[in-house]
């Protein structure tokens, strides 16, 4: 017996039955198949609007490669090809969202932070040197916001970005140094909070209770994580922890570096999309850079050049410096030892590290230094041969300096 539709002994797909296995599994691949297109679509639309986020969030300033290009001619040259320099600087400014309790914006902002980080040009190693901001120096004629400018002058290091932001800071820090500075980064209290909350908080020991009303810090001692708020009073505080100097809040600053750098390199940031994209939000919303950096994939660039260096080569010092004569509060720096570390960086050179001894407050997952001096002077030794052959000449020893590395940033 045969149905209208020709089929032996079936009803046919208009009588109500059911399609044929093959029909079935076509039917089946087609939804599949087109399910994944729009995962795709979706995914690479994801993708766009993240990138464009990220990339978007970025400030340029514009302002200071402006008046960086208008002294052009008095800038130090590049004399390590391929070698970067990047000047790193923490604002203490209360303007923007979140910065408000902090004290009153008066229009006026200085540098809490300063760090000179040297990428050599086979990118296997880091040097970060911190410049005090009480460190005496020539500041040279600088553009104002409102227009006018500053006369050359000789004062604390950090009124240059007072007077005159970014541009003026790297001026001066190439009048200082001798060394070109390439990019650089701008990070207020607020991006800096965000940035610690990305990665999960960071770890840092402390030898003593602290109870800082000014820092906004209060911490028992021993074993802590320390995420906004806490974090950002530990590398400000000067007046309860230690003697209350800028060289220990400078040491409190490496080291909470040095566990931050290493907390970013371990897998549970860099392979952890929850926590890498908070990370990347909070620290490209928080940037201001040279037009060089100001995109998500000129600092993807950057970033993945230096990802790899192991923390022992990652090297965190202080210029060599000591109590300014007229005004023990403020800081000169220690010749020739501090030409010495210019020079090293300016050619590209290594720069090696001898630990400090511990301070008698904080071990903070960190271990940090407390002044940089060279072991070494920066002319090659000579002897007389004994044989008679006249003076003879050396090759110059590596200089070491007072500092720490990034895998000494544990608490032990």
């Amino acid at each position: 017996m045969t149905d209208s539709a020709g089929i032996p002994g079936g009803t046919g797909a208009a009588g109500g039955g059911q399609p044929p296995p093959r029909n079935r599994r076509r039917r089946l691949l087609r939804w599949i198949g087109l399910g994944a297109v729009l995962l795709v679509l979706l995914g690479t639309a994801a993708g766009w609007w993240a990138y464009n986020t990220l990339d978007g969030n970025i400030t340029e300033d514009s302002s200071a490669a402006a008046e960086l290009e208008r002294y052009e001619r008095e800038r130090p040259a590049h004399l390590a090809t391929g070698a970067q320099n990047i000047l790193l600087i923490g604002s203490d400014s209360r303007a923007g969202r979140g910065n408000a309790g902090y004290g009153e914006d008066k229009g006026t902002q200085r540098s809490d932070t300063t760090i000179l980080l040297h990428l050599p040009r086979d990118r296997e190693s880091a040097t970060a040197v911190s410049i005090p901001r009480d460190l005496m120096t020539e500041i040279p004629s600088c553009l104002k916001p409102d227009g006018s400018r500053t006369a050359p002058s000789f004062a604390q290091f950090n009124w240059s970005f007072e007077w005159g932001g970014a541009a003026c800071t790297i001026r001066t820090v190439e009048k200082l140094t001798g060394i070109r500075i390439d990019h650089h980064m701008v990070i207020d209290f607020a991006g800096f909070k965000r940035m610690v909350d990305a990665v999960g908080g960071v770890e840092v020991c402390l030898r003593q209770p602290v109870d800082d009303a000014q820092a906004k810090l209060r911490l028992p001692a021993g074993r802590q994580t320390l995420r906004g708020e806490q974090a950002l009073g530990f590398v400000r505080a000067r007046h309860s922890l230690g003697n209350g100097s800028d060289t220990e809040r400078m040491q409190r600053q490496q080291q909470f570096l040095g566990s931050l750098v290493k907390k970013v390199q371990s897998n549970g940031v860099l392979l952890n999309p929850a926590r890498l994209y908070p990370l990347l939000d909070a620290a490209t919303s928080s940037l201001t850079t040279d037009p060089g950096l100001a995109s998500l994939r000129n600092l993807y660039e950057l970033v993945r050049g230096v990802r790899g260096i192991p923390t022992e080569r990652i090297t965190f010092l202080t210029v060599p410096r000591r109590p300014y004569g007229p005004n023990p509060n403020r800081d000169e720096l220690v010749e020739p030892d501090a030409a010495l570390l210019f020079r090293q960086l300016r050619e590209d050179r290594s720069v090696t590290v001898t630990p400090p001894k511990p301070s008698p407050s904080v071990s903070a997952s960190t271990a940090t230094p407390v002044e940089a001096t060279a072991s070494v002077g920066p002319d090659a030794a000579r002897w007389t041969d004994p044989a008679g052959q006249g003076t003879v000449t050396a090759p110059t020893p590596v200089p070491t300096f007072t500092g720490t590395t990034a895998d000494e940033a544990d608490c032990r």
